[in-house]
């Protein structure tokens, strides 16, 4: 038995049964892989897929067994490779992050300008994307940590960290007439048609709670992923704005008014999800305190020993959800 040959296997489950696919993932041929599980069956005497002539259905009832195993394996793996380099090559690196827009545009720069400073030899890689695909990457461990608000408890492979709090606030052109409301209603904003983000992106339903709690209806005209999206189409008198407070940038934003919304939205909490039984190198520890200062080693080092207690990780986020700053 080879590790390649378990790769060739998981590979082919990730890409939906198709053998060239994972092939072409893998930068090797077609016929090299279905060889390869092939000698695999043999040598263990079970068929791990279901066939139809040359073409793979599915996983066999014991080929669902046997890959879940193969990527513990090969989890296991990638841990060891990361312990190695940690005391062969201690700053050096790559570290993936798997995040939204916002936190990309807003929320990140300083963060990782502080991290090059101590690390200039670990390479950065972000990987833009929605909390569904964010929450993908990280589970598969194509990113090292994936940052969102929402979406991330929708994988059992996740473990979860609260970093921050963050409000809304409404983006309207200069003169526009809720500049002219006293404290800013919920009922004078459903007067104006309503431009936000996609649902998924900043938690819709946030939105959609705090005026169905007033009994109020909305019209929701445009609907986006990016911030800078949504102010365009602000600017072009579409309708108003409802972005993440950070969104608004003073200097690039100066021919939008900006009306704080913080007492008419519950806030949200943007998370940190990292992969259960994952090995972190030490840079990526470094990392995460620079991004939440509440989140030192010895949180993250606790968070993940409690990977198989789902109770005393939903403990252990209530706790730390409390040192969660707002931004």
């Amino acid at each position: 038995m080879k590790l390649r040959q378990l790769q060739y296997v998981t590979e082919v489950v990730k890409n939906g049964m198709n053998v060239t696919a994972a092939a072409d993932k893998l930068f090797t041929s077609q016929p090299g892989v279905s060889s390869q599980i092939k000698r695999l069956e043999e040598e263990l005497g079970v068929t791990i897929f279901e066939r139809s002539g040359k073409h793979i259905n599915g996983l066999t009832p014991e080929g669902t067994l046997l890959v879940d195993r193969f990527n513990l394996i090969l989890d296991e793996v990638d841990n060891v490779k990361r312990i190695a380099d940690d005391f062969s090559h201690p700053d050096s690196g790559m570290l993936s992050i798997a995040t939204t827009h916002t936190q990309a545009r807003y929320v990140l720069p300083p963060v990782i300008s502080a991290f090059r400073k101590r690390y200039p030899n670990v390479q950065l890689q972000i990987n833009q994307g929605t909390p569904e695909q964010i929450a993908s990457l990280t589970d598969s461990g194509k990113a090292d940590l994936g940052i969102a608000t929402e979406a991330l408890e929708l994988f059992d492979n996740l473990i979860l960290l609260p970093c921050y709090r963050w409000n809304r606030c409404v983006i309207v052109p200069k003169g526009h007439p809720l500049m002219r409301e006293g404290l800013l209603t919920l009922e004078a904003i459903a007067q104006h048609p309503i431009i936000t983000y996609t649902f998924g992106v900043a938690d819709r339903s946030v939105i959609n709670r705090a005026f169905k709690r007033k009994g109020l209806d909305i019209n929701v005209v445009l609907m986006a992923a990016d911030a800078e999206v949504i102010k365009t189409y602000v600017r072009n008198g579409m309708g108003i704005g409802i972005v993440a407070r950070m969104a608004y940038d003073r200097a690039q934003d100066k021919d939008l008014a900006v009306l704080d919304a913080g007492n008419l939205f519950d806030s949200s909490v943007t998370s940190l999800a990292i992969r259960k039984n994952a090995v972190l190198r030490e840079y990526v520890y470094e990392f995460i305190q620079l991004f939440a200062s509440h989140l030192k080693r010895d949180v993250v080092e606790q968070a993940l020993k409690a990977h198989n207690d789902t109770s005393l990780q939903e403990k252990l986020y209530r706790e730390y959800v409390k040192e969660a700053e707002m931004r």
